[in-house]
């Protein structure tokens, strides 16, 4: 059977809104994975230093001379910071991309190493401290770019395999956090040596840090050539015009559901933020002496979180639950923080380890769930924006609670305070059930392949069947296609095609 197009008529693929020229334009990338790599590790190099000092709290107490609430400043600082600087640096990736925001931010984590560096004498905390802030603002260009590296460059069967990869750096930072400085940093009463210890640990970081910051400017790209999914592809071909940095934020803040999200989700790593922070008052509290067991508990919390982020993406990329996930994670870690509470305090380490392993696993999990969860109930806003805002109401959250638990522990005990983060929780997950799961983006992948598939079906009435062992020729031009790019078709060869079989 043989037809041929009327002189001037428009493509089938081109009458089914230009499917086949999004289809034709989207690829994965392999440098994906090294640009996933590299942030996750300047994102571990930052998150390193923010619980550096609070892992061994007593430590720095007594090297600086300042109050065990002074030490835990340097670790708010980071949550502090986060909030008023947001909207501006979201605003930033949205005009200037993620290559400006990536430079920015391993620059910054770099120059808090080495300003760090000068504060090798009791008398210099107020040294430590500004270099601790600069860090903090690096973490604000760190943050919001999990989702926003994962949805421009990852294809949409592995996006939230990538958006925990990307957080799991932040998590691995914190492990080695909780790990390093005890093992590094022995709790010493000659000051010299303390210094000297001290100074191994900022040497390690400033150098590490700088070596990842050269790598981002010879390694880390805007985006990939081709947008690798076509909900991306959709969203790179809408006018610039079209997108208001304001009016984005406006519909973010009426968006019901996400709102929703942004409470619970900023209620649970509040309440991580404050149980990371704390941690070394609790064990030691509890157990004199085990400062190296505190950051293995802490390393414990971390890496079984990590297992638990990891394994969330990739039950996310295959079954699309987001919302049962979500609540189901969020009842766990209601469930871990309970008996983590009433386990502390039985003076059998083995036991702390074990419930703060289950704790973490859920409540650490969490992390890129919020982000990916988020990213699915706003799209097409931008995820940096997303993400940004429910950083902001986790470190609204994480301070609120660092403060309170730190001051019911000072007055009522470790229980005490734990027993806050368990009503935390209980709360955050009543509410986490009234979430609906309006997945947005997940639906204009569907949309977008439903289209795509009229098209092909355009090109087949056209009395031809492609297969593999039988293509589409082209008698003007003499070119064959299988089903795999049938969609190049009516691009690569003449304007008026006649097909046969």
């Amino acid at each position: 059977m043989v037809l041929q197009e009327p002189a001037g008529a428009p493509s089938p693929l081109t009458a089914a809104g230009g499917v086949g020229d999004a289809a034709a334009e989207v690829q994965l990338s392999r440098l994906r994975w090294a640009v996933l790599l590299l942030f996750s590790s300047y994102s571990l190099c930052n998150a390193f230093q923010w619980i550096q000092y609070g892992s061994i709290n007593n430590v720095f107490t007594r090297f600086y001379g300042v109050s065990a609430f002074a030490i835990d400043w340097l670790s708010m600082s980071y949550m502090l910071i986060y909030i008023p600087l947001l909207f501006p640096v979201a605003w930033l990736l949205d005009k200037r991309g993620l290559r400006l925001i990536a430079l920015a931010g391993s620059a910054l984590n770099a120059m808090g190493a080495w300003v760090k560096l000068g504060s090798l004498k009791p008398h210099l905390f107020p040294v430590t401290v500004l270099g601790q802030v600069i860090c903090g603002l690096a973490q604000v260009f760190i943050l919001g770019m999990p989702s926003r590296i994962a949805s421009v460059w990852f294809g949409s069967q592995e996006v939230s395999t990538a958006c925990s990869i990307a957080v799991f750096g932040n998590q691995l930072g914190i492990a080695v956090g909780f790990l390093v400085p005890p093992v590094l940093i022995p709790n010493v009463e000659d000051v010299e040596k303390l210094a000297y210890h001290i100074s191994i640990m900022f040497f390690m970081t400033a150098g590490v840090a700088s070596a990842l910051f050269i790598l981002v400017i010879i390694v880390f790209k805007e985006k990939p050539p081709n947008p690798p999914s076509r909900a991306q592809a959709l969203i790179q071909s809408r006018p610039a015009a079209e997108y208001s940095y304001v009016q984005s934020i406006l519909r973010l803040l009426r968006n019901a559901n996400f709102l929703l999200l942004m409470v619970t989700y900023g209620l649970n790593v509040g309440c991580f933020y404050a149980l990371s922070t704390l941690l070394n008052r609790m064990v030691i509290h509890h157990y004199p002496g085990e400062e190296v067991n505190a950051g293995r508990i802490g390393l414990t919390i971390i890496l079984s979180g990590m297992a638990g982020a990891l394994i969330s993406g990739i039950w996310l990329d295959k079954t699309k639950t987001y919302k049962q996930t979500t609540l189901v994670v969020y009842i766990m870690s209601l469930v871990g923080m309970i008996v983590y509470t009433f386990t502390l305090s039985l003076d059998h380490l083995w036991v702390v380890f074990v419930t703060a392993g289950l704790l973490g696993f859920f409540m650490t999990g969490y992390l890129p769930l919020g982000f990916e969860f988020a990213a699915e109930l706003t799209y097409p806003e931008s995820e940096g924006t997303s993400s940004g805002l429910l950083n902001v109401s986790a470190q609204i959250f994480g301070i609120a609670l660092t403060i309170s638990q730190g001051q019911i522990m000072d007055r009522f005990g470790t229980k005490a305070g734990n027993l806050l983060l368990c009503s935390v929780l209980f709360l955050g997950t009543i509410m986490t059930a009234f979430i609906k799961a309006d997945l947005r983006r997940q639906q204009a992948n569907l949309e977008n392949e439903q289209t795509r598939l009229q098209g092909s079906n355009q090109i087949m009435d056209y009395g031809t069947v492609a297969c593999k062992s039988n293509p589409i020729n082209c008698h003007s031009c003499s070119l064959a296609y299988t089903h795999q790019d049938i969609s190049l078709a009516l691009q690569k060869c003449c304007q008026k095609p006649t097909l046969i079989p």
